[in-house]
């Protein structure tokens, strides 16, 4: 292959595999990858760990033929091109191919111009067509049915699922609690082939590891005491769809030999069973774990990491979604709200844009929820938010504002602090919170600075997006 950038992968399936090192040699000098299948059956076991842009496929195989390997891909990969190799220009077998879906076909022996021509072609046709389905999408909504956000790292996940979505590769999908990956997983299967089929998922955390086995891949009746009848697994419930298995680090070392031939072959045993089950599943998996990390420590099988990773997508937190936190709180708002949905005050808009959301999007949702309940007036609080929220700054805010002692006015000068140990007159010293010192301290350091936010940063140590916040907050302009 010349230094030129790779034009795109490519699949060859053919059982003469002398004319298909000479296609596969074609197409690499033409700058293609090329994966190489000499059956239909080799080749849909092979759609399920390779992405390729255009598959050329023999008519004449034995075992499973060149239009039965068509029709299995199509339903599958609907947009893949398919350009089919034959000998037999008998009409009947081309029109055969065409209403299939096949993109077009060259006659044998091949010319080998007209081959990468027609590649090219439909190489870019197929990326046209993703292409336009995706901004399709993206003029409908802001992201898929229940993945929201218009961040731009948001927006590189939404392009990563359509990439993948029409294919049958397995799909490891990273990312932290509460981020949304079993919504990521039930995005792919519904834009899949596979959408007419179950979308089955399990999380393996929560299945004690004595019953793991026999939930994943069921049991036969008397399989064990209180085995009273046969049981389906999740592998054979998810036949012609798509199963998702969330938390897999949490499986057990012995049962993850057994799900790595299970996702190898398609083919495993019920507990207790001698007969071995099929089942045509995709397989998607997720983690809040790295499962490199984890395969290279061995608490994860390397083998069966290599095998369910073919393509990863990593879920953002909410924290690394750049302007989605406002965005997706007042989604909630709405979402919850019986009526007019309630609007936030500015200090619990500060506070709610400002705090971190460790636990996600779930997090965020669980707090909107809790604050349309006891929104007023259709304002919500900051006593409205749950009390992290609040305690994340340090501070206890009150209902009603704080009105400062000193007015904002250019050329004023502050008068000298009361001395917390000396109440005037005598009197009891009255409670201050630190909401009420903080924005003191930003009054008073605005009026020395003469207004001048850069200088007030730096002489309080507070960055200059959080000063214009705690500002806003304060209701200081």
């Amino acid at each position: 292959m010349s230094d030129s950038t790779l034009q795109g992968h490519i699949v060859v399936v053919d059982d003469d595999r002398s004319l298909s090192k000479l296609i596969a040699h074609w197409l690499r000098r033409a700058n293609y990858e090329v994966h190489e299948f000499h059956d239909g059956e080799s080749c849909l076991a092979g759609l399920q760990r390779i992405l390729p842009d255009a598959i050329c496929l023999d008519i004449n195989m034995p075992g499973l033929g060149g239009i039965e390997t068509l029709r299995l891909i199509k339903e599958r990969h609907r947009h893949l091109p398919v350009l089919i190799l034959t000998a037999d220009t008998q009409v009947d077998t081309v029109v055969s191919a065409m209403q299939l879906g096949a993109y077009d076909y060259l006659p044998k022996p091949l010319d080998q111009n007209k081959l990468i021509t027609t590649i090219r072609n439909s190489v870019e046709r197929y990326r046209l067509a993703v292409r336009l389905e995706t901004l399709e999408r993206e003029a409908s909504a802001d992201g898929y049915p229940g993945i929201l956000g218009k961040s731009a790292a948001m927006k590189g996940l939404f392009r990563e699922i359509d990439r993948v979505a029409g294919s049958d590769v397995t799909v490891l999908i990273h990312g932290e609690s509460g981020t949304g990956k079993e919504l990521v997983a039930r995005a792919l299967h519904d834009h899949s082939g596979r959408r007419e089929g179950h979308f089955v998922a399990l999380n393996c955390a929560a299945i004690p590891e004595t019953l793991q086995e026999t939930e994943l891949f069921g049991h036969e009746k008397g399989a064990f005491t209180g085995a009273t009848e046969r049981r389906v697994g999740r592998f054979e419930q998810a036949d012609g769809g798509t199963l998702f298995l969330d938390e897999v680090a949490e499986l057990s070392l012995g049962l993850q030999a057994k799900l790595l031939r299970a996702v190898q072959e398609r083919r495993f045993h019920r507990v207790g069973g001698s007969n071995e089950v099929r089942s045509d599943f995709r397989l998607l998996a997720a983690s809040n774990r790295d499962l490199a990390t984890e395969a290279q420590e061995g608490r994860f099988r390397e083998d069966l990491f290599y095998r369910i990773a073919v393509f990863e997508l990593e879920v953002p937190p909410l924290r690394a979604r750049d302007g989605d936190v406002l965005f997706l709180s007042t989604h909630f708002l709405s979402l919850f709200s019986e009526g007019t949905p309630p609007r936030f005050s500015p200090e619990s808009q500060a506070l709610v844009e400002s705090y971190n959301w460790p636990g996600n999007v779930r997090e965020m949702e669980n707090a909107m929820r809790r604050a349309c309940v006891l929104a007023q007036d259709g304002v919500i609080l900051p006593s409205h938010l749950p009390p992290r929220v609040r305690r994340a700054q340090g501070e206890t805010h009150d209902e009603t504002p704080f009105t400062p002692s000193l007015p904002i006015s250019h050329g004023a000068t502050p008068p000298a602090p009361t001395s917390p140990t000396s109440p005037p007159n005598g009197g009891t010293l009255p409670v201050v919170t630190l909401a009420q010192l903080e924005r003191q301290a930003i009054t008073e350091a605005l009026l020395r600075t003469d207004g001048n936010v850069s200088l007030v940063g730096r002489q309080l140590g507070i960055g200059r997006t959080s000063l214009y916040r705690k500002m806003a907050k304060y209701n200081l302009r």
